[in-house]
């Protein structure tokens, strides 16, 4: 039987393998791969005092205890959690408590060490916590990059949507399926089959999917947005071209979007279902100005809030389409694609659409978001409840769901939503929302955990900023969007 320590020096063992790593003075954060008993803990303690351990085990430890000593995590498969968040959770933890204290973190502050004599005693399993570590870390380190690149921004379209949102529907609790609509190429290989299910669905599509399917008359009853970008107006701008592809007025033009999303000025006339992401900020404005939402965890793709969403909205089946999560030629998008204008008015002799999109398609696929999502949505996959149906051509990753046909999809009817809930515009809602988080900085209970909520967003990448330069910085975000163009006034 393989052994996982020496006989006779475990512990001197650890030492050498240790040595041997050169392992730079800068890191702040070990992510152990199933350590055996652990020799290696206190020898990193000792090394890297104040550097935070995580363990990551096979299974629960039977025989022969780990060794406890050093401050230092543990992950099992019975903890409740996949290893792959139990690391996002840490890994965030640590990201904030190292800002507080003036320290920028990032992934070249971390290491993953494993320990090659478990490798040959556990296998597959060994190899798949491995693979959830690095997984784990690319995605810490997107998240990061994402928030340094966008965080102002998504701050920003906020407030710039309190002065849109007007109207909000009411929906009941639905009954009859739900379809999700992806903007993956394989999306057109399946419209005719929606068309069929379409009758007997609650369509949420993907905003850069609606286009699509609105080209082939099939009309979602729900159009979802949550890209903070400035590209996402191009998908939803589409949809109000006075052209076939044109999103026609009455029912089933409604909008749902996360309050951080980026949203033409139209869809002030439109139904909104405002998603907020459970933090206390977005929270404390939008009960404050009594604008309905519904709170979904922050995802990064567009198909895992569709999803979440639609769990949300019902108690059926869950069906999704146009989910690739890959790009395996040059077709990046489902057709038409809002996308394609850019592609068609940027062609010359020296640069041809198809050399265009041939470069494009390269960059995406260099780029390593989908693989991301990808290995998210595995990770997820088994924790999702049994009502998850796949249709068409999905990434492989659904193979194992079960597959939808039109008998499936009963003919239950379409339930109406259960109105609107309408609201007059507030003459100064970003101002109220200021008063707000001001009395929110001020409040001890509050003041915390609302700072380490919004100093990433505001000064992405810097320390903690003290809480008059967080509300000085708060301000010159929303003082475009007051009503007074002087000096910003005080709401208590």
């Amino acid at each position: 039987m393989a052994a996982l320590h020496s006989r006779y020096n475990p512990q001197a063992e650890a030492e050498r393998y240790l040595a041997a790593l050169s392992i730079p003075p800068e890191i702040r954060c070990f992510i152990l791969i199933e350590p055996g008993l652990g020799y290696m803990i206190p020898i990193l303690s000792r090394r890297f005092p104040g550097a935070r351990i995580m363990v990551l085990r096979v299974s629960a430890p039977r025989d022969g205890a780990p060794v406890q000593d050093g401050d230092a995590v543990y992950w099992d498969p019975g903890t409740g959690t996949t290893a792959e968040d139990f690391l996002g959770q840490e890994l965030d933890n640590l990201a904030e408590g190292e800002n507080s204290a003036g320290k920028d973190f990032g992934p070249e502050a971390v290491k993953i060490i494993e320990w090659r004599p478990s490798l040959n005693l556990y296998g597959d399993s060994y190899v798949r916590l491995l693979a959830a570590a690095a997984a784990a870390l690319r995605r810490f380190d997107a998240e990061r990059r994402t928030l340094r690149a966008f965080g102002r921004r998504w701050f920003r379209n906020f407030f710039r949507n309190l002065r849109i949102f007007r109207r909000f529907p009411v929906y009941s609790l639905r009954e009859e399926p739900v379809l999700i609509t992806g903007a993956g190429p394989s999306l057109e290989g399946s419209l005719p089959l929606i068309a069929e299910l379409r009758q007997n669905c609650f369509i949420i599509a993907a905003s850069s999917s609606a286009q699509a399917l609105l080209r082939r008359n099939i009309l979602p009853d729900l159009v979802l947005s949550t890209d903070g970008g400035g590209w996402a107006l191009l998908h939803l701008y589409e949809l109000f071209r006075r052209n076939g592809s044109a999103w026609p007025e009455g029912q089933g033009r409604e909008l749902a979007a996360s309050c951080t999303a980026n949203l033409p000025s139209q869809c002030g006339n439109l139904p909104v279902l405002a998603i907020a992401d459970g933090s206390l900020w977005q929270g404390l404005v939008l009960r404050g100005l009594g604008i309905p939402h519904l709170v979904l965890p922050q995802r990064g793709t567009v198909t895992a809030a569709a999803i979440d969403l639609a769990l949300a909205l019902g108690r059926g089946k869950v069906i999704i389409a146009g989910v690739d999560l890959d790009i395996p030629d040059i077709r990046t998008h489902v057709r038409p694609y809002a996308f394609d204008r850019l592609e068609w008015e940027g062609a010359s002799r020296i640069q041809p659409e198809y050399g265009r999109r041939f470069f494009r398609s390269t960059a995406l696929r260099e780029g390593g978001s989908h693989r991301i999502y990808a290995e998210w949505f595995a990770a997820r996959l088994a924790s999702y409840p049994g009502r998850l149906y796949t249709l068409g051509d999905n990434n492989r990753l659904f193979e194992g769901l079960p597959r939808i046909t039109v008998r499936d999809a009963a003919p239950a009817g379409k339930a109406a939503s259960g109105g609107f809930h309408e609201q007059r515009p507030l003459k100064d809602a970003p101002g109220l929302a200021l008063g707000i988080l001001e009395a929110a900085l001020e409040d001890e209970r509050t003041r915390e955990t609302l700072a380490g909520e919004l100093a990433p967003l505001i000064f992405p990448g810097g320390p903690r900023p003290r809480r008059a330069e967080l509300r000085a910085g708060i301000e010159s975000i929303i003082r475009p969007y007051l009503l007074s163009s002087g000096s910003v006034r005080s709401y208590g």
